[in-house]
């Protein structure tokens, strides 16, 4: 759980550290966190791309070589679906 904690900063401090964090794509908090947890030498580790890629099993779909087919398939149910209504 975390602890809301309220800290002082010079202006151009903190503005500089909002723009390092905005150029990092994170929150000022999460910046915050991370320096002081790589200054206290508890840094998160580092993960590489497979963190991201293989985490489960798509069954033996291929979507990126079938997905003009799969397009396809959809837009003419849609067709269908809408010429039922009418």
């Amino acid at each position: 759980m975390m602890s809301r904690t309220q800290i002082s900063l010079d202006p151009e401090l903190q503005q500089k550290a909002r723009q390092r964090a905005a150029r990092l794509g994170v929150s000022f908090a999460e910046y915050v966190r991370r320096v002081v947890e790589r200054d206290l030498g508890r840094a998160r580790p580092k993960r590489g791309p497979s963190a991201v890629f293989n985490l489960g099993s798509s069954g033996g779909a291929d979507v990126a070589r079938e997905k003009d087919e799969m397009v396809g398939e959809a837009v003419a149910a849609k067709r269908v679906s809408h010429r039922r209504r009418r």
